[in-house]
């Protein structure tokens, strides 16, 4: 049942002037990209393929500055930004409100705005000075934008009106509203139904809702979330939901959910983070924690499913962020020596490279073409070439002056940072 204050939505139409705009965006979108004209959308959590590899091509050569377009406030939070529809869509909390929002690329006018209360949330003391979130990615799938609040609220809206078209408290029947730091894992959506990784700390799940009703498909209910993302991959011709708890990296039946394998990672504090990632090989998974960063094949012999360990890296420590794969090489952020970036070989798991340390407390990073995107919480955009020879920056830009913790958006003309209250479009030409 819902409560009353999820019941108490408000929603502002501000639609004007929004289709020539949008009309005129796809048409320079459709001239730079060529046959595909919809290569450019940023429909998720490290994109549509959960992969961080951005079909936006970046400039030929990077400016030596970038220049302020628009900004906005939208709100607190970590959600990152989205594109779909020739629109932003962006997630923030606003008072007392979590709201999610659609965006004019052109101008950063607000096209619609639905707002409902999650006043109750209060971070422990550890995490206060990250705000209240939300610090969930949207997912944007089939004309809807579905949304995963910092006490669990699962929403889904129309991505064109911003109507609600269904929302559901997913934290019935576990032991408290929300994960000790609040709720950070972003909803993934895949033929129809969105699997969110639910609950508390020690008693959690995962579970899959249609995605036109919210009705519930199915939920594995065995351990608590641990912040990460899930991915659907497929694995030895199944298709499976793969993800970390607080204790094991799982993989489960997308279609049933029930349990196929699972391997014993124990997290700190309850905080196994990164996403897991689907190597190019096809049947190994990076799983990446506090302790290091590891490479485990999934295989399946008799009907029965197994895991092996294929490398381990002690000195790489993945405790926040997720690293994106061009050929062999796995390029990140580690919180070793107050934060640095590396390289590592795919294959072995030997590290390339590492570059200088104290670069900052968290960093995301993209693949743009033959380019890596790196954006640090302290406002630092960092481009680079993405090669294993050597940390080679080729242009550092400073874009905030508040802190950046989530993922930039690339559109043709420039780039989209939500800092902790503002979205800006940085432009490039």
């Amino acid at each position: 049942m819902m409560k009353a204050g999820l019941q108490e939505m408000t929603t502002r139409a501000l639609v004007s002037g929004f289709w020539p705009k949008g009309f005129m965006l796809a048409c320079m979108v459709g001239l730079l990209l060529g046959a595909n004209p919809r290569a450019q959308e940023w429909t998720g959590w490290r994109g549509p393929n959960r992969d961080g590899i951005v079909q936006v091509a970046g400039p030929a050569i990077w400016p030596d500055a970038l220049s302020a377009q628009w900004s906005v406030p939208v709100g607190e939070g970590y959600a990152n930004p989205l594109f779909s529809e020739d629109r932003i869509f962006q997630f923030a909390r606003q008072g007392d409100d979590e709201v999610a929002m659609a965006v004019d690329p052109a101008d950063g006018t607000i096209l619609w705005r639905q707002a409902y209360s999650a006043a109750e949330f209060e971070p422990v003391d550890a995490a206060a000075r990250h705000g209240k979130g939300p610090f969930s990615t949207p997912m944007y799938a089939d004309g809807m934008l579905y949304t995963f609040g910092s006490t669990g609220v699962l929403s889904a809206f129309d991505a064109t009106s911003g109507d609600v078209v269904w929302q559901r408290d997913s934290t019935q029947g576990f032991d408290s509203r929300w994960v000790m730091f609040g709720n950070s894992m972003s909803p993934i959506v895949s033929a129809g139904v969105v699997v969110a990784a639910i609950g508390t700390n020690g008693d959690g799940a995962l579970a899959a809702y249609d995605a036109k009703t919210g009705a519930e498909r199915w939920i594995w209910r065995a351990d608590g979330p641990a912040y990460a993302s899930p991915v659907v991959v497929e694995l030895d011709g199944m298709r499976q939901v793969v993800n970390f708890t607080e204790g094991s990296l799982v993989g489960l039946s997308f279609e049933s959910g029930e349990l196929l394998w699972q391997r014993a990672y124990p997290a700190r504090a309850g905080m196994n983070i990164p996403t897991p990632m689907l190597l190019a090989e096809g049947d190994t998974i990076l799983a990446g924690t506090a302790d290091g960063t590891y490479a485990v094949r999934v295989t399946r012999s008799n009907d029965q499913w197994s895991t092996e360990e294929v490398w381990e890296n002690g000195e790489i420590t993945l405790r926040f962020s997720t690293p994106v794969q061009k050929d062999n090489v796995l390029f990140g952020f580690s919180n070793r020596n107050r934060g640095a970036f590396f390289a590592l070989d795919a294959e072995s798991g030997e590290t390339l490279w590492m570059s200088d340390p104290r670069q900052g407390d968290n960093a995301t990073v993209l693949l743009v073409g033959d380019s890596l995107v790196m954006l640090t919480n302290e406002g630092e955009l960092i481009v680079a070439e993405a090669t294993g020879a050597a940390f080679r920056p080729v242009r550092r830009y400073h874009v905030s002056d508040s802190v950046t913790y989530g993922h930039p958006l690339l559109l043709p003309n420039g780039i989209v940072v939500k800092d902790n209250r503002t979205l800006s479009l940085l432009s490039w030409e």
